[in-house]
Formats: structure tokens, sequence, C-alpha cells
């Protein structure tokens, strides 16, 4: 019997941040740990088996306290060794085509300076994406010299230098950040208040009719837009969290307001 094929390591640094991600960090590091050089995950106090899954698949584990994602992310670039570096996150997972695809760019080294790559949503009843799910374009594949991610403690983007070079690749990368209602739920609570804060902090103002416009209009972008529908039911679900996630934000915003105006409303 013929011993399956061993990818060549390629001179690329994989960067990932977690915290508490033991149930996923291993479809994250699997799908990376054969075919790069290194692997590096930076854990921000995880009180579950994340850092032990981590390490017994040949990633890289390094303790920083949370400073907001765009530090976080930040922190984990000053600790790759190589020029090339790729960020995914813990819930998220590079697909075979994309890989290959990756692969095919260092003959011997890319012909450009950052990579585009789409993140498509996968829930947790299915195997893999629609063809339909709904996905962004991020930059997570780069040249450090090139560009690096901003120091937002809410946004985590890559920020091109002028004269980078970009290229878009074609492969996906699979994004599984929904894993149960009620865990979507404190993931929505946690980051509005993010948001609210950040907005705070660049004193930025939301007009209250807002808070009138906000749901629905998210709702029909959620359920029509980004083809949720095409999910039934579930679709339903996806589209009406996604409007209240909208909702949340503007409603603390203005509650903010609310407090600082001493309970004068618009």
């Amino acid at each position: 019997m013929t011993a399956p094929k061993r990818l060549a390591k390629l001179p690329l640094s994989v960067f990932i941040i977690t915290l508490n991600e033991e149930d996923r960090i291993a479809q994250s590091v699997l799908s990376v740990i054969d075919w790069v050089d290194e692997v590096i995950v930076v854990d921000s106090g995880s009180t579950d088996r994340t850092i032990e899954r981590a390490e017994d698949l040949g990633a890289k584990v390094v303790h920083h306290d949370w400073p907001g994602y765009g530090e976080q992310k930040r922190y984990g670039e000053d600790l790759c060794r190589n020029g090339w570096l790729l960020n995914i996150d813990a819930d998220e997972e590079i697909t075979p085509a994309l890989r290959d695809e990756i692969i095919a760019l260092f003959k011997p080294v890319p012909d450009t300076d950052i990579c585009k790559l789409e993140i498509v949503d996968v829930y947790p009843h299915l195997s893999e994406a629609k063809s339909w799910a709904y996905g962004y374009w991020q930059y997570r594949l780069y040249d450090r010299s090139k560009g690096r991610f901003s120091t937002s403690t809410v946004h985590d983007t890559v920020r091109p230098s002028a004269e980078a070079r970009i290229h878009v690749l074609k492969g996906k990368v699979n994004h599984r950040s929904f894993k149960t209602i009620a865990f979507a739920v404190d993931k929505m609570n946690r980051i509005s208040s993010m948001q609210r804060d950040d907005m705070l902090d660049r004193k930025r103002k939301i007009p209250a009719w807002r808070l009138l416009t906000e749901f629905p209009f998210a709702f029909f972008k959620g359920y029509v837009l980004r083809k949720h529908c095409l999910y039934g039911y579930w679709g339903f679900v996806l589209a009406y969290n996604y409007a209240f996630s909208r909702h949340l934000r503007v409603a603390k915003m203005y509650e903010a307001q609310l407090m600082a105006d001493g309970g004068e409303q618009d």
C-alpha cells in the first residue's frame, strides 16, 4: 500500500487567537498544520482543553491577556518567524481547494503582496457550505511588510500599504461561528456592547429614528440579500437573529446617549 504523499512545508506562518475553543480548535489547526512552517495559537486565558488540544496537534501556544481584537492579532503577527502570514480564527478552516491554491502561489514565492479570501458560513447541521452561503471578504494571507492588522479593539482587519498588490483567491474559508442559538445570543450581546463602547470612544452619535428602521432593514438584508431565505425556516431564524443583533447595537448606543444627556430624549 502506497503511503499518502507528504505536503512540503511552505515558508508561511499561521496564527490563531483563542479563548475556550476546545470544540473547534482542532478543525482549524488540522486544516493547515501539514503544509505550513508553523502554527501559533495566541490564547487569552482558556479554562477548557483548548491549549492541550492545540499543542497535541503540533501548534505552539502562547498566552497573552486580551487587549482587543486588533491588538491581539498584531501580537500574533509579532510572534511569527516568516515574512508571509496567514490568519484564521478558531472557528474557521482552510478548505482543500484553498489550500491547493495557496500552495500553488508559493512557487517559489507569491507574485503578489496580499490575498483576499472569502469566508463562508457553515452551520452545525451542515457538513459544508451551501452554494448560496453568505460570505464576506477579508485580507488574511499577506506579506507582513505590505500590511498589518489594525489596532482597533472591535475590528480585526488587515490594512494594506498604499503600494500593496492585491490578489483574490477562489478557494473558501469555512466559517463555523454558529454553535447554538444560546451561544449566538451571548455573542451578539457581548459584541454589541463592544461596538457601543467603540462608537462612544470615537464620539459617534446615532439618531433615535434608527431604533425604528434598524431591525426591518437588517432583516431584509439577511433574509433576502444574504439569501438566508434559501435555508427555509432555519433561514428565518438566521435573519431574525442578525436583525436583532443590529438592533441591540443601536439600542445600547441610544441608552448610553440618554444617560449622558441626563434622560433628555431627542
